[in-house]
């Protein structure tokens, strides 16, 4: 038989358990809410597998601790206003956009809101930022300079097609940093002994026009300015190539990977690590205006030598040993 005394002591002991059990219980984590501005599907892109890595790195995970938002502009850049105001609707802790238009548009949407921009050529000369020492403001991020990288492209189809006289400049006047690219291409085109047919890509309705005007101008190789646009329909771009048998180089290596011959670009498992970082500061409270803005400093040569084959290129070997991936 069980005292009065004896219940009345156990049941305190268990409250007092209970109480230390629930003092020593930790409270689940903050789930940070990341909004991704994209002009594409995560699905199938080294991108979004490589930031939740990165991520997951520094103690994010999805599902635990961060909630991720992700928008894309289903290859229509005109999409993007209205997608960072949906963002900004949900009030998510910070913005990460991956190209120039997304940069621009979630300006637009929020002074507040801090943004990370990645793939943004020269944001002083485009007024996104004041400086890249100290931004200000509410952007941060990385940036790769479009004039220089843009000639160094032409430099590298030059040298894989040493023949090539006349090259065509595939450019989308909408994209805000493409005006800024041309420039710089023709400053630097004279010294490599090539003329430029300069074509305007506003949409793929353009394309057939574009590959034509190739066609009866007789140019001998292509470089396709790195765009939104073009990205979203690079298995055509690169079919439309082989097809007027024109060597190609474009921006990021996906367009390499579904036929084009050439690409040259930021190193991206390192661009989306750094990107990666600028969350995690921000997730702890640094100020983006505070965050000096880093400029790529590795970048990667990918060639296609399928593609040259089918195109009866042949790519100098001292091109093949400065290649970063060649695919055979």
């Amino acid at each position: 038989m069980i005292s009065r005394r004896a219940f009345v002591g156990g049941s305190a002991a268990l409250t007092v358990g209970a109480a230390a059990s629930a003092s020593n219980a930790q409270p689940p984590p903050k789930a940070y809410r990341l909004g991704i501005l994209s002009p594409g599907p995560a699905a199938g892109t080294t991108f979004a597998e490589l930031l939740k890595q990165h991520l997951r790195d520094l103690g994010y995970t999805e599902g635990r601790n961060l909630i991720v938002e992700w928008r894309d502009a289903d290859g229509k850049p005109d999409r993007f206003d209205t997608l960072a105001a949906d963002l900004v609707r949900l009030n998510v802790d910070a913005i990460l956009a991956s190209v120039p238009g997304a940069t621009f548009a979630a300006k637009r949407a929020t002074v507040s809101i801090p943004i990370v921009m990645m793939n943004t050529p020269d944001p002083v000369h485009l007024r996104l930022v004041a400086s890249l020492s100290r931004p200000g403001g509410n952007i941060t991020g990385t940036t790769t300079l479009s004039a220089d990288l843009c000639v160094k492209q032409l430099e590298l189809l030059k040298t894989a097609v040493p023949s090539a006289q006349r090259i065509a400049v595939l450019w989308n006047p909408t994209n805000p940093w493409h005006p800024i690219a041309v420039k710089g291409i023709e400053q630097g085109a004279p010294s490599l002994s090539v003329r430029l047919d300069l074509l305007q890509v506003a949409g793929p309705g353009d394309f057939d026009g574009a590959f034509g005007r190739i066609a009866a101008q007789q140019d001998h190789a292509l470089l396709v300015l790195a765009d939104p646009m073009t990205f979203f329909h690079r298995v055509r771009l690169a079919e439309l190539s082989s097809n007027r048998r024109i060597p190609s180089m474009f921006g990021l290596r996906e367009h390499v990977q579904v036929g084009g011959l050439m690409s040259y670009w930021a190193h991206g498992p390192e661009l989306y690590r750094r990107v990666a970082m600028y969350l995690d500061r921000i997730f702890k409270g640094a100020k983006p205006g505070d965050l000096p803005i880093e400029q790529a400093s590795r970048f990667d040569l990918v060639i296609n030598l399928r593609t040259a084959r089918l195109l009866n290129v042949r790519i100098p070997e001292s091109l093949l040993l400065r290649a970063d991936e060649v695919i055979r």
